[in-house]
């Protein structure tokens, strides 16, 4: 029997009980039912102690949780805390303590927000942020802020501010819709919201950030695809953070999205105990390349409250990309990049190749650590 068959939706008859067979199938809505979203229902599948389930509930007070029941079957050992898919979805104590460095909004977005819904930190391109509910609260998560409260979703009026603000400011043209997951939202409003984005003249570029493709990748169906083909300038940014993501079902989802002409990028998050190892990057870089998804970014994790234990030395990010710089394709590596406090932006950091330099030329290392001089064409 697969994690999937061992995993099932309860059904209505047996309200939190297990179903006779899988149910995780291609019905988003029964998908998003029937997540977990207290200690109560995660109890059934992990075992908990006493006295670790009052403080998981103290901490699910503060910080939701909400797991797919897709996304719990990926867990290979689900009494194992360290497993890298469980890591990600599960609560754990550690999620108590806050680090020196630690806020509530570490990227300064609330003070560079001129609306209600609107970050505006770099100059040709705002975030408009059209929701806080997911299908999954990562642990991880930088905006756990919006989950302090009841689910924020901007009314349409505060959408049409937002909108006037862009439309107002001709520098600006790139939107990129985030949350929350905007696909948590009817297709229908995401629509809404996708046609009066790109009614704005001077909009190039949309991009649409969800995570859907990951923990529930069932969310991706032939409404929402029609809906999202009819715009030609929409990327999607996803979030793989591990091989074991890359399942049939998101491969199938991923497809489903590449045939309506949309490109798909990943952004990970370089994280403890869950992609904190070359190998593991490898395998997942090659296996997005293999379905066209672009290694894009591998962002250092924010010092967001409660994230010390998924926060690696930076050393380590840089350390990954040297391990797969000259041992695999160019195509498969992302660019390393700490998103600097405070609404500084996003930095790239990688191995330094550059030994010296004069006007004459410099003095370069490769991969396989061997030094060389470069002749400087000049001007």
């Amino acid at each position: 029997m697969s994690r999937a068959e061992e995993i099932a939706f309860p059904t209505e008859e047996e309200p939190g009980g297990s179903s006779h067979g899988s149910e995780i199938d291609n019905n988003w809505h029964s998908g998003y039912k029937y997540s977990l979203k207290n200690i109560k229902e995660l109890s059934r599948y992990i075992p908990l102690e006493g006295r670790e389930k009052l403080l998981l509930r103290r901490i699910i007070k503060t910080y939701h949780m909400r797991i797919p029941l897709y996304y719990l079957s990926l867990i290979e050992d689900l009494s194992n805390p360290l497993d890298p898919i469980r890591r990600q979805c599960v609560p754990t104590i550690e999620e108590l303590s806050e680090g020196v460095q630690e806020t509530i909004d570490p990227l300064g977005e609330e003070r560079t927000s001129p609306t209600s819904c609107l970050v505006h930190r770099y100059p040709d391109r705002v975030l408009l942020i059209v929701t806080s509910r997911c299908f999954m609260y990562c642990r991880h998560c930088t905006r756990k802020r919006l989950w302090k409260t009841n689910d924020f979703v901007p009314t349409l009026k505060d959408i049409e501010h937002a909108i006037r603000y862009i439309r107002g400011n001709r520098n600006i043209r790139e939107v990129i819709i985030s949350g929350g997951d905007p696909l948590t939202l009817p297709t229908e409003r995401l629509d809404h919201i996708l046609y009066s984005i790109s009614s704005v003249k001077h909009i190039e570029v949309i991009r649409l950030g969800t995570r859907a493709l990951v923990v529930l990748p069932q969310r991706i169906d032939e409404c929402l695809c029609r809906a999202l083909e009819k715009y030609e300038n929409l990327w999607i940014n996803t979030q793989f953070n591990h091989p074991r993501e890359v399942t049939t079902e998101a491969i199938g989802a991923c497809r489903e999205l590449q045939r309506c002409g949309i490109p798909i990028s990943n952004q990970s998050v370089l994280l403890r105990g869950v992609n904190d190892d070359p190998q593991v990057m490898i395998e997942l870089c090659h296996r997005l390349q293999s379905i066209r998804v672009r290694p894009y970014y591998l962002f250092q994790c924010d010092p967001v409250i409660g994230s010390s234990h998924f926060r690696t030395s930076l050393f380590k990010g840089i350390e990954i990309i040297e391990k797969m710089l000259g041992h695999t394709s160019g195509m498969c590596i992302p660019t390393f990049v700490i998103d600097g406090i405070g609404g500084k932006g996003k930095v790239p950091l990688g191995p330094n190749h550059l030994v010296s330099a004069s006007s004459k030329g410099v003095v370069l290392r490769n991969y396989n650590n061997e030094m060389f001089f470069y002749e400087n064409p000049g001007e």
